[in-house]
């Protein structure tokens, strides 16, 4: 289905703030051995820099009846990446996985992305936020420490993290789909580091790209009345070396301000 882009005029009413307000989802970290609450200054960053928007970090530990009230609030969601996995149990999975788990992030990242899309608030996500929506939504992951190369996939298995997220590896659009129109390109190089990936695509979403393993690295929904994109890489790690990676946060912006592409069509048979 073809989303129809708002007439101007509407779409200038529906801003509720100017610079626009992004919501930032922070995640659980220990601090002198105490729990706190973070986000990575890449991100707040990025959003004021490449977006033009105001970052406003959102902390986890809250109920998640707040979702709603949240999103009222901003004009647009950003699900950061993390370094926590996402319960299996969460998408109906019983296998025991190893590695840090962040039960509150994963209970109000659900929430956020229902209370998103049920407003018509942009919604985006990067790494974890890309499989938090795709769970949400419906869809399963799959353990990537199980393939061969184990670690942060597509990253070498001994390397600490700042190479990590150096690494870099090609990945391929589909012609046509959100992302290519967003980047312009057909093949980008992107840094991706992560332990979870999409398995089962949720109903709803379809994939703009794909890693030369088959991992899905980009998606877009394709029947929602503002965007929900995402990408499994992290645009926010030096975007001022790659053109796509900026356009990935300008078109955040974009979003916020209401004046976003309508999704492509998706042909069906």
């Amino acid at each position: 289905m073809q989303l129809a882009k708002r007439p101007r005029s509407q779409r200038r009413q529906m801003l509720t703030h100017e610079p626009p307000v992004i919501g930032v989802i922070a995640c659980t970290r220990a601090v002198e051995g105490e729990p706190a609450q973070a986000v990575k200054h890449r991100y707040l960053e990025a959003v004021a820099r490449h977006a033009h928007a105001v970052p406003v970090i959102v902390p986890t530990n809250q109920p998640v009846e707040n979702a709603a009230a949240i999103v009222a609030r901003l004009d647009a969601v950003l699900l950061t990446g993390s370094n926590s996995n996402i319960a299996p149990g969460r998408y109906g999975s019983l296998e025991a996985q190893s590695g840090i788990h962040d039960p509150g992030r994963d209970d109000l990242s659900t929430a956020l992305i229902h209370a998103a899309i049920a407003a018509g608030k942009p919604l985006f996500g990067v790494c974890r936020g890309l499989q938090e929506i795709n769970v949400a939504l419906g869809g399963t992951l799959v353990d990537m420490r199980a393939r061969a190369n184990g670690g942060g996939h597509h990253a070498p298995d001994d390397a600490d993290i700042p190479a990590m997220f150096a690494h870099a590896h090609d990945i391929e659009v589909g012609a046509g789909t959100m992302l290519h129109r967003v980047t312009g390109a057909v093949q980008l190089r992107v840094n991706s580091v992560h332990y979870q990936a999409i398995d089962r695509l949720a109903e709803g979403l379809v994939s703009n790209a794909t890693s030369p393993d088959g991992i899905i690295e980009a998606v877009w929904a394709q029947d929602t009345s503002a965007p929900v994109f995402a990408v499994q890489w992290h645009p926010e790690w030096r975007p001022e070396e790659r053109a796509h990676d900026v356009a990935f946060w300008n078109y955040l912006g974009e979003a916020a301000r209401s004046e976003y592409m309508p999704a492509p069509a998706v042909e069906t048979a």
